[in-house]
């Protein structure tokens, strides 16, 4: 498993882009003339037979809850890998309650505590044909596809902005709060595309329609558009922290369709 927290370094002024397995991993820590002093992102990336796991953290008033979660996925570590080794529909439908023992263990939980600050949290898997998400709190999940795209369809999650792992914790109310879902890829060239929101709320708001990422990965590289993106948010002096993961994903079989096309 790849693991990066912003607090071990933070990419102030600095543009950091490599390859993850089949993931491509770009982040920029903000201008410091824009007043940037730190990072508090932080993701992780986890691969195997015909899956990818990953997560991305947004933490604020310290990192300290980013590297908490960062940690904990660490421990699960193992069995994360061997249930994502079963078929697609033996694993994903149940999913959902593996990430939810993961984020509610008692003592995560007393952990969080006693950190300073907390962290959006985004994780997403995808496991032969389909995508499953679970998100708490800010990060911003595509999927982009040309046919979804022809229809305006571009998000997986939709943000939140008042929801939080940590010294604030989602999983420390009586119902916590958090959105999930499952979807099948489209037949053809797919794209996953995760952020924190640093891209899309940079000055200028050259990112803040998601039609405008996906364009970037048209005709070109994803490490180049990546770069294009981060270069853009650079230019227009972005102070916040921006980390980003993407991945394609060709599908060749048959995918569900009207019955009348």
């Amino acid at each position: 498993m790849f693991s990066w927290v912003g607090s071990e370094e933070a990419y102030v002024d600095q543009i950091d882009i490599r390859q993850v397995g089949p993931v491509v991993l770009g982040r920029f820590g903000g201008c410091s003339t824009a007043g940037q002093t730190k990072n508090e992102d932080g993701c992780l990336v986890m691969t195997g037979t015909d899956w990818e796991l990953t997560v991305l953290l947004d933490a604020h008033n310290s990192a300290e809850s980013a590297e908490l979660v960062a940690e904990q996925f660490l421990m699960y570590q193992e069995r994360l890998h061997q249930q994502l080794e079963q078929a697609a529909e033996s694993v994903l439908p149940t999913f959902e309650q593996i990430i939810l023992e993961l984020l509610t263990e008692d003592t995560f939980r007393a952990r969080c505590e006693t950190c300073r600050g907390e962290t959006a949290c985004l994780v997403v898997v995808r496991k032969g044909n389909y995508v499953f998400w679970l998100s708490v709190g800010d990060c911003i999940a595509h999927l982009f596809h040309p046919e979804l795209a022809g229809l305006g369809q571009h998000s997986l999650n939709q943000r939140q902005f008042f929801e939080w792992i940590g010294q604030v914790n989602t999983f420390a109310l009586p119902v916590p709060c958090y959105t999930r879902g499952i979807r099948e890829l489209r037949q053809g060239h797919n794209r996953l595309f995760l952020t924190t929101d640093g891209l899309v709320e940079c000055p200028g708001e050259p990112f803040s329609d998601a039609t405008d990422i996906g364009r970037a990965f048209r005709g070109t590289e994803a490490q180049e558009a990546v770069l294009t993106l981060l270069t853009t948010i650079k230019h227009h002096a972005v102070r916040d922290s921006t980390t980003i993961l993407t991945w394609s994903i060709d599908v060749t079989g048959d995918v569900t369709q009207p019955s009348n096309a």
